[in-house]
């Protein structure tokens, strides 16, 4: 459910929205304003989620993404103040690239902060480079695999086969190989489950 909804009706819906299937809320504030300056509406939305017992994940686009974006207000250190504000509110930071090492950083500092790197490792010349930049704070609880292959079907193969590249490349560089292995499956599977309670 999309949190840009106008008015008195995105709290209604918000409040609303587990009891109606919705796993998560998102936000594409980043693309059409900034996250420099996020919208009453979406901070309502916000307030809306909290105020139930059971607040919805809530996944943020950031970085870059559609075309008519200032790619400098989807710097997702923008949101800084919504998570310290919103503390029972799970962020989930997607996309991220070029923000990269400044999503690594929020989820390392905030224990509400979780990110992905869709469109980046399926759009990226180096893969592994951008794994390593987002592990470097960020602990591998934090990362969730994700593709956003949304307009071209080749791209979900690929996303998956350079996330699994990537993965073997850096995580042995990084852990044992027994941690390795459980690292791995958190970041393609269990985080997500655990976030999105699927």
């Amino acid at each position: 459910m999309r949190l840009e909804t106008r008015g008195a009706s995105a709290a209604a819906e918000v409040s609303s929205a587990r009891e109606h299937g919705f796993a998560a809320l998102k936000t594409i504030a980043a693309y059409r304003g900034g996250l420099d300056r996020v919208s009453d509406d979406v901070v309502a939305a916000l307030e809306a989620n909290e105020a139930g017992a059971d607040p919805l994940p809530v996944q943020v686009h950031c970085g870059f993404g559609d075309g008519d974006l200032h790619l400098w207000r989807a710097d997702p250190g923008y949101l800084k103040p919504l998570i310290e504000r919103f503390t029972e509110t799970t962020f989930v930071l997607l996309h991220c690239y070029p923000f990269v090492p400044e999503a690594g950083w929020l989820a390392h500092v905030y224990p509400n902060v979780c990110f992905d790197l869709s469109l980046t490792i399926p759009h990226v010349s180096r893969p592994a480079e951008m794994l390593r930049q987002a592990l470097e704070l960020a602990p591998f609880s934090k990362l969730m695999y994700a593709s956003d292959a949304a307009r071209t079907p080749e791209l979900y193969f690929l996303a998956a086969t350079w996330w699994r590249d990537a993965l073997a490349a850096v995580l042995p560089e990084l852990l044992a190989p027994e941690d390795a292995e459980r690292a791995a499956r958190a970041i393609l599977r269990e985080t997500a489950l655990a976030v999105y309670r699927l």
